[in-house]
């Protein structure tokens, strides 16, 4: 327990470190939280006080997150701010009497009028020692006392707001999480569900010949499956407690991939009126997860078909540079700007371009494309030379050498 003198300066040595700290929480500028309200409550309660806070302290303010009374404002400046000096502080900081330093009586919150003249404060502060805030009380009347159990108590309190905190962003964190894998299921659903509509409906036609409808319904079954891995390699990223995606590799022949991929879009480019060109001459190995780099492809060929025009020729060319496969997806769509190019492979990035059939578009193909490539070690690039000028999607592979 200490009667702390005012530092001159009130920004810690390790300010910039403290302030990212507190961003992760994602507390400033928040609604208030009935957990937090009840901790001011007990605070004032248990120093028979009407004023008690919960407080965080921002680059140039301090953020009022709970409070037991009414207040008119939720920010003050960090300048003007106890819980400023709270925070320089290893332990509890009290004024019995603001007054009776002269260096505080330039703050207007204690010169004024029934002003603060008694304060104590408890830092809440993170296993690694940084002081994000703190749980405080203050009166309009000094006192000559706090007592042990007052001053455990509020050490207490700052504890629970730092667990409150911990628990706070493990939820969010869960939520999103979920949210991510909610989207990521529904875009990598797409195409496949939508084969599978086409190709039932060509079975409904009347024009079927035996033969066509057991190939229709080989490629019926091809698609199902294709959902069931997706589906399956999704609840697999989810059983990963550090959600890192779970990779099984094996020598994969791109060619086979090439082919796989071209088959199972081939009713969307029919549908679209779109061709689709491969020169491919290779036949070298990479060493992969099949599915993964399958999905990769994928989400490539989506991508061009979607922001190319009906009519539009879409071709893939490979190539070797040194151990280094080159995939390239080019395109004669809607280019990109130089704004876009700043946002590819980011999660729900918005660009300029619109899909020229007005198909849905949930930002993340590419962004998936990006974490799955650089988790091969691979890398993932973009051309364009503007808009209307189509644009040239690159995936560069480590090719596997045997033995």
């Amino acid at each position: 327990m200490t009667n702390n003198k005012t530092p001159d300066d009130l920004i810690p040595t390790n300010d910039e470190i403290r302030l990212k700290k507190l961003y992760q929480y994602e507390i400033l500028d928040t609604h208030s939280e009935t957990d937090f309200d009840t901790i001011a409550l007990m605070a004032a309660e248990i120093f028979g006080t009407k004023k008690a806070f919960v407080t965080f302290v921002d680059k140039g303010h301090v953020f009022v997150k709970a409070s037991s009374s009414r207040i008119e404002v939720d920010h003050i400046s960090r300048a003007y701010g106890l819980c400023s000096l709270s925070i320089m502080e290893d332990d509890l900081t009290i004024f019995y009497d603001t007054h009776q330093f002269p260096e505080l009586m330039k703050n207007p919150y204690i010169s004024r009028p029934g002003g603060v003249r008694f304060y104590a404060a408890a830092q809440i502060r993170t296993a690694d020692g940084f002081a994000l805030g703190t749980v405080c009380v203050l009166d309009a009347e000094p006192r000559a006392t706090v007592t042990d159990h007052q001053s455990r108590m509020l050490l207490l309190l700052s504890r629970m707001v730092m667990e409150k905190l911990e628990t706070r962003m493990v939820n969010r964190k869960i939520v999103r999480a979920y949210d991510d894998r909610l989207h990521r299921l529904a875009h990598d659903m797409k195409n496949p569900i939508t084969s599978i509509s086409l190709y039932a409906q060509l079975l409904g036609s009347r024009e079927m010949t035996s033969e066509k409808v057991f190939a229709m319904a080989a490629k019926i079954e091809s698609s199902s499956k294709g959902v069931e891995k997706k589906l399956n390699n999704l609840l697999t990223d989810a059983r990963s407690e550090n959600s890192l995606v779970e990779l099984v590799h094996e020598p994969v022949i791109i060619t086979d991939l090439l082919l796989q991929m071209q088959q199972s879009f081939e009713l969307s480019l029919i549908a679209k009126n779109q061709t689709l060109i491969i020169n491919n001459e290779l036949s070298v190995l990479i060493y992969a997860d099949r599915e993964r780099i399958l999905d990769v492809l994928d989400n490539l060929l989506s991508n061009a078909m979607k922001y190319s025009y009906e009519g539009a020729t879409i071709v893939i060319n490979t190539s070797l540079a040194e151990d280094e496969l080159i995939i390239e997806f080019k395109d004669e769509g809607l280019g990109l700007s130089e704004e876009d190019m700043k946002k590819l492979f980011t999660k729900f990035a918005k660009l300029s371009a619109i899909p020229t059939a007005h198909e849905k578009s949930y930002g993340l193909g590419l962004f998936i494309v990006k974490m799955l490539v650089e988790s091969h070690k691979g890398k993932v690039w973009a051309e364009s030379e503007g808009k209307n000028f189509g644009s040239s999607f690159f995936i560069s592979l480590p090719t596997y050498k045997q033995g």
